[in-house]
């Protein structure tokens, strides 16, 4: 079909279709009456709408709105079998992936121990076939994937950076060799920055058009949003804040070699049972048992297992060496953040990742207080509100964002 202009009638008509689609994944089902009243449409206009949409197998009939006065009408919803999508988070305890239909509900995952020296390729194979298979559908049912992985990968040389931590991902045919493996188009993102993209269409980023999220689990970093979009930077690399100097930890030379810098030094999980032991801070047992073989992975490597169960003790009882832990712990997260503030001055930075996350009010409390006096401006410290699979979940959002878009484009 030729490109619609603007004004024609093909244009108007798939403007009201997107807004129509729009309306029934916010609102849920509704009638022709409720799609007229919501769009400033006539009745018979969204009846011809509906008729449209329901035979291009993007809406359905489903049930109607019996138990209200006067006749029942009949209610559409989104076809959920319109499009299928695919997510994957990558970290080096575990491959996960997740498959979503086209109004978000997960219909199945599947994911298998993170096996240094295993080839990338087949493990991701094996993680989104699970998914596919337990949802009772086909790779090629699957209109895009997302996968998120520490790091970001070169648009200029198609290598993983900033990931030193993920042994078997930095082949520099990697990228050709997933494209030529998976059947649907695949996209790659920072991990911290689908953990964004989850609380921005989920959770506590709701609204919120400039933020900054941090973050702390494997390693330590920060997704910048600007105008509702994310800030990748030249070579996918912005928001890698382990790296950054600062006071407090000696200059780390050749940052890419030692996979770290001065703010990860301070402030990443490696340093919490360290600071612990010097407080004297009894090391409470990870909750996560040994693994052993052929069991599920947990869904943390040990390291941020111990953070977390150091956290969460102390943060119950936030008194004597327990309380000068968090209040060490908030000091070294602010020595960074604050150099994050300075410069970007955000309306809200969300904290998240689980070994900030299992600190909870006692911890945001005590690094808001240090941010006030470290910081020109004071944004609001949030709790992320994704905490289940955050990373996960931003991956199908973004995949379900674009599909939408394709799916939902009446106009072709």
């Amino acid at each position: 079909m030729p490109a619609a202009t603007p004004g024609t009638p093909s244009l108007l008509r798939a403007m009201n279709d997107r807004a129509a689609l729009d309306l029934l994944l916010t609102h849920g089902p509704l009638s022709r009456t409720g799609i007229g009243h919501l769009t400033g449409l006539s009745k018979p206009t969204a009846s011809q709408l509906l008729a449209r949409l329901e035979a291009a197998g993007l809406v359905v009939a489903t049930g109607t709105d019996g138990g209200r006065p006067g006749p029942s009408a009949q209610l559409y919803a989104i076809n959920p079998r319109a499009a299928y999508v695919g997510g994957i988070d990558v970290t080096p305890a575990r491959v996960l992936a997740a498959v979503a239909d086209l109004t978000g509900v997960v219909a199945a995952s599947h994911e298998v121990p993170y096996t240094e020296g295993a080839d990338a390729v087949v493990q991701v194979a094996e993680a989104l076939g699970g998914a596919v298979e337990a949802a009772g559908l086909h790779l090629c049912d699957l209109h895009r994937v997302v996968i998120g992985t520490p790091g970001a990968f070169d648009p200029r040389t198609g290598r993983l950076r900033y990931a030193g931590h993920l042994p078997g991902w930095h082949s520099p045919t990697l990228l050709d060799d997933l494209a030529a493996a998976l059947p649907m188009p695949v996209e790659y993102e920072n991990d911290v920055n689908l953990a964004a993209v989850a609380e921005q269409r989920l959770g506590a980023a709701r609204g919120h058009g400039d933020f900054v999220l941090l973050w702390n689990e494997e390693g330590l970093g920060a997704a910048l949003v600007f105008g509702g979009r994310l800030h990748r930077g030249w070579t996918g690399g912005a928001g890698e804040v382990g790296f950054l100097p600062v006071p407090g930890r000696p200059l780390v030379r050749q940052v890419t070699r030692a996979n770290s810098g001065g703010y990860q030094e301070l402030a990443g999980v490696e340093q919490l049972p360290r600071l612990a032991a010097h407080l004297g801070v009894e090391v409470a047992p990870a909750p996560y048992p040994p693994q052993t073989p052929g069991a599920a992975p947990g869904p943390h490597g040990p390291e941020v297992a111990a953070a977390v169960a150091l956290l969460a003790d102390a943060a119950a009882a936030p008194e004597g060496a327990r309380l000068r832990f968090l209040q060490e712990y908030a000091t070294a997260l602010a020595t960074g953040l604050a150099s994050l503030v300075a410069v970007l001055d955000p309306e809200i930075v969300v904290l998240a990742g689980a070994a900030i996350s299992a600190g909870g009010e006692p911890l945001r409390e005590m690094l808001e207080a240090e941010l006030a006096e470290l910081a020109p401006s004071r944004p609001r410290l949030v709790p992320g509100e994704v905490l289940e699979r955050p990373v996960l979940h931003g991956a199908l959002e973004s995949a379900l964002a674009a599909t939408r878009d394709e799916v939902f484009d009446t106009s072709r």
